[in-house]
């Protein structure tokens, strides 16, 4: 259980720390957001909690293939915000990247990539 505490607390503090970066400069909020550290984290865990390589390994492969069709979320976000206000833009760019996701999902698949249950 101490374990399972110290995970929360740590991967908690990573977004803590984003979002107190992001409050005093847009530029070191946005890169350290940027930074992988929620998938480095996941693969620690992954790894202390003797996880075989295999399933590491497949963690990091689809994290990549799953953060590409994200990108045009970041890109409307912005701006979406100062016409439509905040909810509905993050309403919207739920909605693009789970749309994104499903095209994306179907261009890759000719290539081997499986990312669709």
């Amino acid at each position: 259980m101490g374990w399972l505490i110290t995970k929360y607390l740590l991967t908690a503090a990573v977004v803590v720390i984003v979002s107190e970066a992001a409050k005093r400069s847009d530029r070191l909020g946005g890169f350290i957001a940027a930074l992988p550290m929620v998938t480095v984290l996941a693969l620690i865990w992954l790894y202390v909690e003797k996880q075989p390589s295999t399933k590491i390994a497949n963690h990091a492969w689809y994290t990549f293939w799953y953060v590409v069709p994200t990108l045009p979320m970041f890109l409307a976000f912005p701006a979406l915000l100062p016409r439509i206000g905040f909810w509905p833009t993050m309403l919207a760019s739920v909605a693009i990247t789970l749309v994104s996701f499903y095209l994306f999902a179907l261009l890759v698949r000719p290539f081997g990539i499986d990312l669709l249950p």
